[in-house]
């Protein structure tokens, strides 16, 4: 028997300007040491004996697109059984309500887990452009997906848990989960909540 597919879209950042894109090239954090992601080996150790996890890697996560992040998500999905789960993280979980509420997805999701999507342009340190903005309307997503989970932390600089009110206001029937312990913007190697839910 195939193994249920678990589909992971990760974040990224957005620029208007050029010029403010160049300058987080020059001036971001660099290091040498791997980072150890809850995304990465923990999901796989976690639930690789039961799910196929597929994980495209978005177009220039740096300076990203939606359009783009569109055009490479469709390539997927003749690839993708029913059942799918779909997870997105940050940028990856805007996307994935964003598509979804203007796109019919043509397989059936088992559910659609959340973590820290922004809602809107209202982030601390960054802005959200590229054509991420949601629209006014998202009860298409609704339709398609009965299980919507978000998960926010309550000290994450990058998308404050302020965000979590926007998207109960608007998506009344998913289920929020509030952490305290995920360093911040979900910089954790292990995220055992969400394994929890999704098994």
């Amino acid at each position: 028997m195939d193994k249920q597919q678990l589909l992971f879209i990760h974040g990224g950042t957005t620029f208007t300007r050029e010029e403010d894109y160049i300058h987080f090239l020059k001036t971001r954090a660099i290091t040498l040491t791997p980072k150890e992601r809850w995304s990465g080996s923990f999901l796989d150790k976690e639930l690789g004996n039961t799910f196929e996890i597929v994980r495209p890697r978005m177009p220039l996560k740096e300076n990203a697109r939606f359009f783009d992040w569109k055009i490479h998500f469709e390539r997927y999905i003749p690839y993708l059984n029913d059942r799918v789960v779909l997870v997105g993280e940050s940028l990856g979980g805007i996307f994935l309500v964003k598509y979804l509420s203007e796109n019919l997805f043509p397989k059936e999701i088992s559910s659609l887990l959340l973590v820290a999507p922004p809602f809107d342009d209202t982030l601390p340190n960054e802005e959200l452009s590229g054509g991420f903005l949601l629209g006014s309307d998202l009860s298409l997503l609704s339709r398609q997906v009965n299980n919507i989970h978000f998960f926010f932390s309550e000290d994450d600089s990058v998308v404050p848990i302020s965000h979590m009110q926007k998207y109960k206001n608007v998506l009344k029937d998913a289920k929020y989960f509030t952490l305290s312990d995920k360093n911040g913007h979900f910089n954790v190697s292990e995220f055992p909540e969400i394994i929890d839910v999704i098994k």
